[in-house]
């Protein structure tokens, strides 16, 4: 069970999520809760003035994004901001002060002064200011030490025992235990790297692979190099001729992944239990690498099992009743017997109980002719009508919160408007996502800077290999504009509610798309 925060903690993460809006951010960023912690002055921020942080030094460096005659308001709507979704960084921060925490006992909470501490053990947007005032883990811990009187060693019993000094083969040992397992956590890596990179062409995962690779190439630059491979005996080793059937045996490409995630992340757990003989930050870097490798993996494998769920699923209609001229009954029943895949229910003006019974219908007819229901941004609807899945835009439930209603086989759709957005929702756990709006619409009214248009359809289908339907404005008369942009899948609303003969429309569509389906699934 993870440990509760503190009442200072909760208000320093609602201010930094107050800060991160006042700067147009939609994700909580390290720096944002370096801010909160200087602004909350409690234990946190005692410890950054001991060390001589002050409020002009700290902006001269991390600007902070209101001026100070706003600080007041923003401190006082703090409480009332919505919590912003995270990424990465401020996953592997708080998840870092969580471990911490959770090891001091089951009364332990997370205070303000415990997420400083994580933030000096995650490298960040933060980093640079926490070194100037050289405040580094050992440092930061003591600082935390000599204010709670907190210890993580374990309680003096009275008993004393005679030890005599480690032998000079542990040195040695340590290190072939050491080489081998940072051996071992970087091939895997490196084998996960070429799935991601040439099966499933995914360039965001690429990447994030390669700097999880490179973060363990510079957590190994802390071990002595000469002695690291004077003590490596390969040929002394039991565990090469040691193989279990079941090890030398793989059915698909992801039950090669999946062996690897897991080789990765045994090695790096080995790296910081054994690193902890070393110093503490060498442990706590490979504990971070654990952090990153599990995400990946999620990633990863949701994005494989999304592109095999979703492999034929290319034409999706998002029926709103008030845009089907003849009722949506007739338009669900045409677009069905005529090739679309998905049909989204977006109602926003719909009555909850009209809602449901409204769904309970489409779910019948989908259901019978194979098409998937998704449900916009109720998940609590979805899970009552055993839809298969739930959508969400970046203002409504974050990704993870929706999966926790509708579960864990049921797909989440996340709409972006960015690749950076985009690259987001795949950390954060999305099936597919949505990728627009490519052009204007009559169901919403768009500027000219928040049209994401054929470039983000580019870009997005050029680096993210999860599955995305384009959106917004999408019909015959552009749909081989978007095609040439790169997409797959669409996703339409008035073009096929509003038509005279939607099935007809729903036909054509599908036609084109199966066109094109050899360039890409």
């Amino acid at each position: 069970m993870n440990p509760p925060f503190t009442e200072g903690s909760r208000r320093v993460l609602q201010l930094a999520g107050a800060i991160a809006q006042a700067a147009g951010i939609r994700e909580l960023q390290p720096e944002h809760l370096l801010w909160a912690i200087w602004l909350d002055e409690s234990r946190g921020a005692e410890i950054l003035a001991s060390r001589g942080l002050s409020h002009a030094a700290l902006s001269q460096r991390l600007p902070l994004p209101c001026s100070p005659e706003e600080l007041n308001t923003l401190r006082g709507k703090s409480a009332e901001s919505p919590s912003l979704p995270h990424g990465v960084t401020v996953g592997e921060i708080l998840a870092s002060a969580r471990e911490h925490v959770g090891n001091l006992g089951r009364h332990a909470e997370i205070g303000t002064e415990h997420l400083l501490l994580a933030l000096t053990r995650v490298s960040s947007s933060a980093s640079p200011v926490l070194g100037e005032l050289q405040l580094g883990t050992e440092a930061a811990l003591q600082e935390v030490v000599s204010r709670t009187g907190e210890s993580q060693e374990p309680l003096d019993a009275g008993i004393r025992l005679n030890s005599s000094p480690a032998p000079q083969t542990d040195q040695s040992d340590l290190l072939r235990i050491l080489d081998a397992a940072a051996n071992r956590a970087r091939e895997g890596l490196r084998v996960i790297e070429d799935y991601v990179r040439f099966s499933l062409n995914d360039r965001h995962l690429t990447e994030q692979l390669k700097e999880c690779r490179h973060r363990l190439a510079q957590t190994e630059q802390r071990l002595p190099a000469a002695q690291r491979l004077a003590a490596r005996d390969t040929r002394g080793d039991l565990g090469t001729t040691l193989h279990t059937r079941r090890e030398m045996q793989r059915q698909s490409l992801v039950d090669v992944v999946l062996a690897d995630f897991k080789r990765v992340q045994e090695a790096c757990r080995t790296l910081e239990e054994y690193g902890k003989t070393l110093s503490a930050e060498f442990s706590q870097a490979a504990g971070q690498t654990r952090y990153a490798v599990y995400t990946l993996e999620r990633a990863v494998l949701q994005t494989a099992h999304a592109l095999d769920r979703l492999a034929n699923r290319r034409l999706y209609l998002l029926l709103t009743e008030s845009l089907c001229p003849h009722g949506s009954g007739p338009v669900v029943r045409a677009a069905l017997s005529s090739g679309v895949d998905v049909i989204q229910i977006r109602e926003k003006q719909m009555k909850d109980r009209d809602l449901l019974a409204h769904a309970r219908r489409v779910r019948e007819w989908t259901a019978a002719a194979d098409c998937l229901l998704i449900i916009n941004d109720r998940p609590d609807i979805a899970a009552l009508v055993h839809a298969d899945g739930v959508h969400v835009g970046q203002e409504e439930l974050p990704a993870a919160e929706a999966r926790r209603i509708v579960g864990p086989e049921k797909l989440i759709g996340v709409s972006t408007h960015s690749l950076e957005q985009a690259r987001e929702a795949v950390l954060d756990g999305a099936d597919y996502i949505g990728i627009g709006p490519v052009f204007p619409t009559s169901t919403k009214s768009f500027s000219r800077e928040e049209l994401a248009g054929l470039q983000y359809v580019s870009q997005a289908t050029g680096e993210i290999a999860l599955p995305g339907f384009c959106i917004g404005g999408i019909g015959l008369q552009n749909l081989d504009q978007v095609l040439a942009a790169g997409a797959r899948r669409i996703a339409v609303s008035s073009a096929i509610c509003s038509a005279a003969d939607p099935g007809a429309v729903t036909a054509e569509l599908a036609a084109r798309l199966a066109a094109v389906s050899g360039s890409g699934s």
